[in-house]
């Protein structure tokens, strides 16, 4: 029986696997020093679970755009219930917490999908870009909303009051 014959050769399959694994692993380790709900094994999965299904199509014979497509918005959509499943109120019920985290794990399914296509540019430059995003972006948020808090509201000043008017005309002293 022949085996069949692939446009990929086995050392890129794990090439881009191991791509995927570390662009995950990078957002994960972020997310896990943090102490969030979702963290290393949790992002790395992701991202390799995208480059599977985009290997898996890349490999499937007579696979179109149009299969990948219909690929990229299934495993768009199914992240979007697990980054869901991250996001909770808090107990005051004014603040939601873990959008962050959520909005992570969409961008780590995309760096595996990228490295699962073979594009190595847009996995690396998005997990850098994304890294520097979630560790310099709170202290940029805490900045501009102490700075903000500091600066009083720039207002003008209400308008002065018109003199008062004046008792009679000039001259006319009505005092005995």
């Amino acid at each position: 029986m022949d085996e069949p014959h692939y446009a990929l050769s086995h050392l890129e399959v794990v090439l881009r696997l191991v791509v995927a694994f570390v662009c995950g692993a990078i957002i994960g380790l972020n997310r896990e020093f943090h102490r969030k709900p979702a963290g290393f094994r949790t992002f790395g999965l992701v991202s390799i679970g995208a480059a599977v299904v985009v290997l898996m199509m890349e490999l499937e014979v007579g696979a179109g755009a149009d299969a990948v497509s219909r690929v990229v918005q299934g495993v768009l959509t199914g992240i979007g219930f697990l980054g869901a499943g991250v996001i909770f109120r808090r107990d005051s019920h004014k603040q939601v917490a873990g959008l962050t985290t959520a909005a992570a794990v969409w961008l780590t399914a995309g760096l595996g999908m990228a490295a699962g296509a073979g594009q190595f540019v847009i996995a690396v430059s998005g997990t850098v870009l994304g890294l520097a995003l979630l560790l310099l972006g709170g202290p940029f948020e805490r900045l501009m909303t102490r700075r903000r808090r500091k600066d009083p509201p720039r207002v003008p000043p209400p308008p002065s009051p018109p003199p008062p008017p004046s008792s009679g005309s000039p001259g006319n002293d009505s005092t005995p």
